[in-house]
């Protein structure tokens, strides 16, 4: 894939969490795919903060989506390149305070294999 591309899965991610439609969400990600979260870390320490698979994932966003009814992402700025993209946002949900998010998504054959989120 080309970054171009990859900019595309980007923002077709953005559309589907921010539309909070977890079937979209999830064909955008490898069936094996991983993801860390400093949340989850927090929320379930025994993870360490990763989920592996499709069905960790849907669990892991079905309950963020069940408890932040009014979470979006607003898109600051996209990075690319033709394995990864750096995603920079800003997370909203009612009742706390905004939270300024890095993420980056790596990408093979049109497949996120990998996301990984940073902040404070």
């Amino acid at each position: 894939m080309n970054a171009q591309a990859n900019k595309g899965i980007a923002h077709l991610w953005f559309e589907a969490f921010n539309a909070h439609d977890l079937e979209a969400l999830l064909l955008l990600y490898a069936d094996d795919a991983q993801h860390y979260s400093p949340k989850l870390k927090a929320r379930s320490p025994g993870t360490g903060g990763w989920v592996r698979g499709k069905q960790a994932l849907r669990e892991w966003w079905s309950d963020a989506f069940d408890r932040l009814p009014s979470l979006r992402y607003q898109v600051l700025k996209l990075t690319a390149d033709d394995e990864q993209v750096f995603m920079e946002y800003v997370r909203h949900a009612d009742g706390e305070a905004d939270l300024r998010v890095g993420e980056v998504l790596e990408i093979h054959d049109a497949a996120i294999v990998s996301s990984r989120v940073y902040h404070g």
